[in-house]
C-alpha cells in the first residue's frame, strides 16, 4: 500500500464509487469529500473516511485538503440549477485555490470529450472545458481526462440509452443520433483515472475512448442486440435535440434534468483526436459491444443494485432500469443465529406464509415451459445449488442472494440479509429486484405487484416472528 493520502470528491457519485475500492487497496488513506459526511461515513470501511467539503465554501475545502497528496475533482452542478455554468466555474476556482494553498501535487479532473463543427457549443460541453481551464490556471498540475459516453451501469448517458431501448419498441431517430462518438467502458475509465496517479504531474489534456467509433443509433442497436430485444428506428430529419430531449420526461423522469443536458450535447462529435493516451498508458480499451456486455454482466454478478439506495430502511426505487424494493424489520437475535432461521425456506420448509402460492406459481411455470417448482433443497446450502425454482448466487454467514430460474419477461433477484446496524440493533432485510425486459416486463411486474407485495410482506413478518420466538 503506497504512502499517499488521496482526496476523492464526488465519492457518492457514479465515477467516485467506481474508483473508491481500487484506491483503498493501493493507497494509505482516502478522504471522501461530501457535503453530508454523516450519510456516507457509516458505509465506509478500512482506510476511507468521510470529510465535510463544499465547493462553494473555500474554507471547507482548505480544511478537507489538510495532509492530502493528490485530489480527484469529479463534481458537477448540472442537476443543481439552470445556472450551472457559473456554479461550476466558481466551484473550480475555489477548488483550485484551496489545492494551491494545500500544496497538492496534482488534480485529476474528468471532463467531456467533444469537437464542435461550428462555433455553437452546448452549455454542458463548454462548462466542462472551462472547468478544466480554471483548474489548470490554479498553478496545481491538473490532468484533465476528456471522455465520451461511459458504458457502465449507473452512468447517466448509458442509463438514458438503455431506458429508451428498453421502453420504446419503436423509436423516431432524429439527425443527432447519427453523430459520431467513442464510448469508453467503465472499467477502462477507472484504469485511466487510477493510473494517472503514477504518471508525471504535468498539466495536460488527455482524450480517452473505447476501441471503436460508433453513432448513438449504433449504441442503441448494440444494446438491444445484447439484451435480445427487437427495436425499430424510424429516421426523421427535423426533430432537434432540445425537442427530442423532452422524451426523457416519459422514459427517464427521475434523471430528466441531467439527461436533457446530455441529449443537447449530442450535436457534438465526441471522438478521440489525439494519441496522448496511447503514449502515456498501456491500456487496451474495449470495443463498444464488449463494453455493453461487460457492464450488464458486472451489474448482474456484483448485485450492487441491491444496496444502491441505502440500507436499514424501507424503500421502492429504480436503479437504472431495475425495480428494487427493500423491506426491513428489527430482530432480537444476533445475525448468525437469526440467519440460520431465515434461510429455512424452500423444499419441505415452505416459505413462511401460504406456501401453496409458491407451489401454484411453480405449476404455472411448468405449464409455460419453465423449470416448474422443482421442489427440493439441500441442508447445507451452497452457491450454484437450486432452491425450488431459485438458484443460489451467493451465500455467507449472514446473507443469501437468489436468482429466479422460472420463465419471466425479465430477471428476478431475492436477497435475505441480516446484520448489525449503526445503532447496535440487528436488522433483517428482504430485497426484491426485477429487471424488466421490454414493455412485457413492466406489464408483468405491475400486474402482479399487489400479490408479490402481499406475499413478501407476510413472509417477512412471519420470518421476523420466528426469529424473535
Amino acid at each position: 500500500m503506497k504512502n499517499k493520502i488521496i482526496l476523492l470528491t464526488g465519492a457518492t457519485g457514479y465515477v467516485g464509487g467506481l474508483l473508491l475500492p481500487d484506491l483503498q487497496r493501493k493507497y494509505r488513506h482516502i478522504k471522501c469529500m461530501t457535503r453530508h459526511p454523516e450519510s456516507l461515513d457509516e458505509n465506509l470501511v478500512g482506510n476511507a473516511s468521510a470529510v465535510y467539503g463544499d465547493t462553494s465554501n473555500l474554507e471547507s475545502l482548505i480544511k478537507a485538503m489538510e495532509g492530502v497528496d493528490d485530489a480527484y475533482y469529479l463534481v458537477h452542478s448540472m442537476a443543481d440549477s439552470d445556472d450551472f455554468e457559473e456554479l461550476e466555474a466558481q466551484s473550480a476556482r475555489n477548488f483550485g485555490e484551496a489545492a494551491a494553498k494545500a500544496q497538492i501535487k496534482r488534480i485529476i479532473f474528468l471532463g467531456a470529450l467533444s469537437q464542435s463543427e461550428n462555433e455553437e457549443s452546448s452549455k454542458h460541453m463548454s462548462s466542462r472545458h472551462k472547468t478544466g481551464e480554471i483548474l489548470r490556471s490554479s498553478g496545481v498540475p491538473t490532468i484533465e481526462f476528456r471522455a465520451s459516453v461511459i458504458i457502465g451501469a449507473g452512468s447517466m448517458p448509458f442509463e438514458a440509452v438503455r431506458a429508451l431501448v428498453e421502453r420504446l419498441p419503436v423509436m423516431v431517430t432524429p439527425k443527432w443520433v447519427r453523430g459520431e462518438l467513442q464510448p469508453i467502458s467503465a472499467s477502462d475509465l477507472k484504469d485511466y483515472l487510477i493510473t494517472a496517479l503514477e504518471i508525471e504531474p504535468i498539466s495536460r489534456v488527455i482524450e480517452i475512448g473505447g476501441a471503436d467509433v460508433v453513432r448513438y443509433q449504433d449504441l442503441m442497436k448494440m444494446y438491444s442486440d445484447v439484451r435480445g430485444l427487437r427495436r425499430f428506428m424510424i429516421p426523421v430529419p427535423v426533430i432537434t435535440p432540445r425537442l427530442s430531449s423532452h422524451w426523457l420526461r416519459l422514459v427517464t423522469p427521475a434523471h430528466y434534468k441531467i439527461g436533457r443536458r446530455i441529449v443537447e450535447s449530442a450535436v457534438h462529435r465526441s471522438v478521440v483526436s489525439s494519441d496522448t493516451a496511447s503514449k502515456l498508458f498501456s491500456i487496451k480499451p474495449l470495443a463498444t459491444k464488449a463494453a455493453i456486455e461487460a457492464a450488464i454482466q458486472d451489474e448482474e454478478s456484483s448485485f450492487s443494485f441491491l444496496d444502491e439506495k441505502g440500507k436499514g430502511h424501507d424503500y421502492k426505487s429504480q436503479v437504472g432500469i431495475r425495480i428494487v424494493e427493500k423491506r426491513t424489520r428489527r430482530v432480537q437475535k444476533e445475525p448468525e443465529t437469526a440467519f440460520e432461521i431465515a434461510i429455512r425456506i424452500g423444499g419441505d420448509y415452505g416459505w413462511f406464509w401460504q406456501s401453496w402460492l409458491w407451489t401454484l406459481r411453480g405449476w404455472i411455470d411448468r405449464i409455460v415451459g419453465g423449470v416448474g417448482i422443482r421442489k427440493g433443497r439441500s441442508e447445507n446450502l451452497r452457491v450454484g445449488e437450486t432452491l425450488d425454482f431459485w438458484r443460489i448466487e451467493r451465500i455467507s454467514e449472514n446473507r443469501m442472494t437468489l436468482s429466479a430460474e422460472m420463465r419471466l419477461p425479465g430477471d428476478a433477484v431475492f436477497d435475505i440479509h441480516i446484520y448489525e446496524g449503526p445503532a447496535k440493533e440487528f436488522i433483517l432485510e428482504h430485497t426484491v429486484s426485477f429487471n424488466p425486459k421490454g414493455w412485457g416486463g413492466y406489464l408483468y411486474w405491475f400486474a402482479l405487484y399487489p400479490i408479490h407485495a402481499l406475499v413478501f410482506r407476510k413472509m417477512l413478518n412471519n420470518m421476523t416472528a420466528e426469529i424473535n420466538r
